[in-house]
């Protein structure tokens, strides 16, 4: 089928025209999509049946394919086909069920899941003749891969799992200093009144425990049982995480090496014809990273969806050296970007969201 797009357009390609896209072979899933694979801006991948232990992470480069570069580096190879344990700080290259043939015209950028994040699962996408993770060139034509390293637990994965998500851009999607401020004018952005808006939102870390019971937080525990990526609601939460209580002070060390799930001061919203990533924090101001899934489509924490604005939630890791974090200390900025079109569905409970009007939260595989 022919798939066009509109004169001079620019934004994220929503949920339908994704569909266009994959009914026009610009998206060659090796089977059809699954209910809820295509979310309101962006595409769930799925795992092939098969996973490659290799000996370290690499970019393809230029000229070589990501299957020659596997078949240099790796030790072993593993079936998903009924399901396989990935071991906590291996390297697995996972060829995705979905390949591309995006017109010159469209680029593709990808990012790990929420619910891959908070489970401290890294994992990249890679394509053949790439220079960067995560990021598919305008007229990419070839498969795409799955880099996967669990970083604290153990996990369970088998075919057609799904840890990752592309969004579809076309032209300069980002809105400009001005088009942010008279965004946050108009619906209100963050609860803040201050709200700071150099070069996107800013948002900043709760540790006063005020809206989570006392608590601001959870440290993952080491040397734990397995966690099944497709299973919900299966595990308590006393056997994987260490609750961590607010501090009068407001202060929180980081330990190097560790894993913490915090939540935003901050509760932020994002309308239906907008969408947002948070992007990395600047280095020189604090050795952690935060927030490893990206994403946030149209009609996160928005009221229309039931969201009366929703805490980000962060996926910390202090690197090489202990860290204190203050309440309110700025962690990381939300970006926002316009859509090319409204969304059919907007993020909520109705399409099986699962972090809608979130506080801090651990993922969906914990039981409440």
């Amino acid at each position: 089928m022919p798939f066009t797009l509109p004169p001079d357009a620019d934004g994220i390609l929503p949920d339908r025209m994704i569909a266009a896209m994959a009914d026009a072979g610009m998206i060659r899933p090796e089977y059809p999509f699954v209910e809820s694979q295509i979310q309101p801006a962006s595409l769930d991948l799925r795992l092939g049946d098969i996973a490659y232990r290799v000996r370290a992470s690499f970019l393809p480069g230029p000229d070589c394919t990501v299957a020659e570069r596997i078949d240099e580096l790796k030790l072993h190879q593993i079936d998903l086909t009924d399901g396989a344990v990935l071991e906590t700080n291996c390297v697995y290259i996972v060829p995705l069920l979905e390949s591309l043939a995006l017109p010159p015209d469209i680029v593709a950028a990808a990012n790990p899941k929420s619910s891959t994040g908070r489970l401290d699962v890294f994992t990249r996408v890679i394509a053949d003749g790439t220079r960067r993770f995560d990021s598919i060139d305008a007229g990419y034509h070839g498969p795409l891969y799955a880099e996967i390293s669990p970083k604290t637990f153990p996990v369970l994965l088998r075919e057609g799992s799904r840890l990752s998500q592309l969004r579809f851009r076309v032209g300069e999607a980002t809105l400009s200093a001005g088009e942010l401020d008279a965004l946050h004018e108009a619906e209100r952005l963050v609860d803040v009144d201050d709200a700071d808006l150099a070069h996107g939102v800013a948002v900043s870390v709760d540790l006063s425990g005020e809206s989570s019971g006392g608590f601001v937080g959870y440290r993952a525990k080491r040397h734990t049982g397995v966690v099944d990526i497709d299973r919900r609601g299966g595990y308590p939460v006393h056997e994987f995480w260490e609750p961590i209580p607010a501090r009068r002070d407001g202060s929180l060390i980081l330990d190097p090496g560790e894993f913490y799930i915090l939540a935003s001061k901050e509760a932020v919203q994002v309308p239906p014809d907008y969408a947002a990533e948070m992007v990395p924090f600047d280095p020189l101001v604090g050795e952690f990273r935060v927030h490893y899934a990206g994403f946030f489509d149209p009609g996160f924490g928005y009221e229309g969806a039931g969201g009366h604005g929703s805490r980000a939630v962060l996926e910390v890791r202090s690197r090489e050296v202990p860290f204190i974090l203050e309440h309110g200390q700025i962690v990381g900025r939300l970006v926002y970007e316009r859509m090319l079109a409204r969304p059919a569905s907007l993020y909520g409970q109705r399409i099986g969201s699962n972090y809608q009007g979130q506080n801090l939260k651990l993922s969906k595989h914990f039981k409440a």
